[in-house]
């Protein structure tokens, strides 16, 4: 039988208008519908305040969660053009901003001479996405005002209110300020969580030297919290080497820019060496966007790196005749780097904006690497000493890993690695379609076993809690039973050598009770992932299975609940209830069929998907939560108790 339409004429073709497209498609230009793109809209209005700073016309940003959960952000720059927009003569320059898609002043090149904005996209899909859009916009001395309202209808057009404020210097205020309320129908949740704002705040300032960011959560009696870095990124390398312990004091520094036919670039690189054994604390943006996947920058970069360090090395008899020469991994063990671009036409690869392409970009971070870090070496005898020193012990280590790594490759992913529980592995070879949970305790991997669907669905069981890789090298962790079961059970390698492309399961769930023992095997688990797996997490194939706090009857029908706030939720929609709430045992307690029916069941299981979308915050996060400083981690978790739902995003 036929599934084609009945007809497929030109009646079929539908054409969305202005920012209809947005509303219908949301996901294509914030990512998600969730918590992630909820936060992007702050984002996307910030980052045109920051652009503005970057061209050198604003010092200060206000953003400020209004307690009827809207978002306000407010800044001291020239203001959006109130003049009738040449292109659209019935709108202002202003209207055109929040109205149409791929308007702004980061094309032509007249608005911005570097700009993160590269779509134009930004506030006109916030607009789309919000129920209200407020903008207020102080210019040549005038306020003017508007105000749009379900997806970008005009309320009110742009119009004069009067004077604009006159600050104690006796000027007028220039700037921009744009509230704006997001639209419940499009978000799966409306409610802005502050620290998330707050990291991504705070990683702004760094970038941009001497930039003023005040925010102000007014849901909350709580004063507001201010970043400003003079030292810029500078002090981001001490702020995410503040757990650990540095090899020198010094925070070494350079930059160096050229201007050419098509623009102009500058690259500014500061950085640090640790103590730590990971070599992936080199984190690179471009026009201040975060790109996690690298480019060209980091390219020269690392390039340069590793050939200076050599060439000191020979130079001054650090490394004999007889040597081989340091590798790139070598010498990047233990350092925190930050390399920040600017250039007038960024090239970026895909929506995301995840990797710079911009070839003479490569060439600009070479040779300012190869001429600074090599005077600032000389400079620095003392500290070069120390990095060699520590890329050589890098070097020896290394070659254990290898031989490490070689053994466990010889391991069949079959054999368990020695656990007492081995892997029951899934039917399917087809990776797409294969699972593998990764589950505490022999007793629950018996019921997984039992539960699964043995087709696509693959149990491995773990013994305890796995050895903490945040301080350890890597042939220390390969000799672990449970993690050579890991790298063996999931085959795509680990460490430098690790592949997405060869791995048996596209899913890796990790199943855990939900209880403060599961809560640290978890996150011993995600430390091991995102350290020594990296790409599979940046990849989306790491999830976590939430099996549910608590069970109720309803009628004959028992109905399940994730946790207290579904308890809730449960409650007000049942105000009659009179059953009792059961708290439900640990994962090794359920039977199959529980199991399957409230945790494993892809009909009606829920699984939280791990992202990296902000690496040095990561990178940041698991040193505190996983490092020696007790202290930071203390200060960490009671300054997030409140926002534990969060913990996994």
């Amino acid at each position: 039988m036929s599934t084609e339409p009945e007809s497929y004429g030109a009646e079929a073709i539908q054409v969305l208008e202005g920012l209809e497209a947005v509303r219908k498609r949301p996901g294509m230009y914030i990512g998600s519908t969730g918590p992630a793109g909820l936060h992007h809209m702050v984002y996307e209005v910030v980052d045109n305040s920051v652009d503005e700073a970057m061209a050198g016309h604003a010092t200060t940003i206000h953003v400020t969660l209004l307690a009827d959960g809207g978002c306000e952000v407010r800044d001291d720059g020239r203001g959006i053009p109130v003049e009738q927009s040449i292109q659209y003569p019935e709108l202002s320059a202003a209207e055109v901003v929040l109205t149409v898609l791929h308007a702004g002043g980061k094309f032509g090149g007249g608005g911005y001479k570097v700009s993160g904005g590269l779509h134009g996209v930004g506030i006109s899909v916030v607009n789309a996405l919000s129920t209200r859009v407020e903008v207020e916009i102080d210019r040549d001395g005038r306020r003017h005002a508007m105000a749009f309202a379900d997806g970008g209808g005009i309320v009110e057009s742009l119009h004069d209110i009067g004077e604009a404020p006159v600050g104690p210097d006796g000027v007028s205020r220039t700037g921009t300020t744009v509230r704006f309320w997001p639209d419940p129908t499009i978000f799966d949740e409306v409610s802005f969580r502050a620290t998330t704002l707050l990291e991504r705040l705070q990683m702004m300032a760094f970038l941009n030297a001497g930039l003023h960011i005040v925010f102000t959560d007014q849901r909350q009696d709580s004063p507001p919290v201010e970043f400003r870095y003079e030292g810029g990124i500078r002090d981001f390398v001490r702020h995410v080497n503040a757990t650990k312990e540095s090899l020198f004091s010094d925070v070494g520094y350079f930059s160096a820019s050229e201007d050419r036919d098509d623009g102009s670039m500058e690259v500014e690189v500061a950085f640090q060496w640790n103590t730590g054994y990971h070599s992936d604390g080199l984190h690179s943006f471009a026009n201040g966007i975060n790109t996690i996947e690298g480019g060209m920058h980091e390219e020269g970069f690392k390039k340069a790196l590793t050939n200076t360090v050599n060439r000191y090395a020979r130079e001054h008899q650090l490394l004999k005749d007889k040597d081989e020469n340091l590798q790139g991994e070598d010498i990047r063990e233990g350092l925190t780097a930050i390399v920040s671009v600017r250039l007038t036409d960024p090239q970026f690869e895909g929506q995301t904006k995840a990797k710079l392409g911009n070839v003479p970009v490569r060439s600009l971070a070479e040779r300012a690497t190869n001429e600074k870090l090599a005077e600032w070496l000389e400079e620095h005898p003392s500290e070069a000493k120390r990095i060699l020193q520590k890329a050589t012990q890098a070097a020896r280590a290394r070659e254990a890993a290898r031989n490490a790594r070689d053994a466990t490759r010889r391991k069949s992913a079959l054999d368990g690695a020695g656990l007492p529980g081995k892997l029951a592995d899934c039917s399917s070879k087809d990776p797409r379609a294969s699972e593998l949970y990764i589950v505490e305790g022999n007793s629950a991997g018996g019921s997984a076993k039992d539960a699964r669907n043995s087709e696509t669905m693959a149990i491995l069981p773990i013994r305890g809690k796995i050895l903490n890789v945040e301080r350890a090298r890597l042939e220390r962790m390969l000799a672990n039973t449970e993690i050579q079961a890991l790298v063996s059970a999931i085959g795509g390698g680990v460490g430098d050598d690790f592949s997405a492309e060869k791995i048996r399961y596209h899913k890796v769930i990790i199943m855990c009770d939900a209880d403060v023992d599961g809560s640290h095997i978890r996150t011993l688990l995600l430390t091991f992932f995102f350290r020594q797996m990296r790409p599979l997490v940046e990849h989306g194939h790491v999830f976590i299975a939430q099996p549910p706090l608590y069970s109720t009857e309803v009628g004959r029908n028992k109905v399940y609940l994730k946790d207290d706030a579904a308890k809730a939720a449960f409650l007000d929609a049942h105000p009659n209830h009179k059953n009792e709430f059961q708290r439900l045992k640990g994962l090794g307690e359920m039977d199959a069929t529980e199991l399957w029916e409230t945790t494993m069941d892809p009909v009606s299981r829920t699984l939280l998907q791990i992202s990296v979308e902000q690496a040095a915050i990561a990178d940041e996060v698991f040193s505190i939560l996983m490092g020696d400083d007790v202290e930071s981690r203390k200060t960490f978790i009671q300054t997030n108790a409140q926002d534990v739902r969060f913990l996994d995003i």
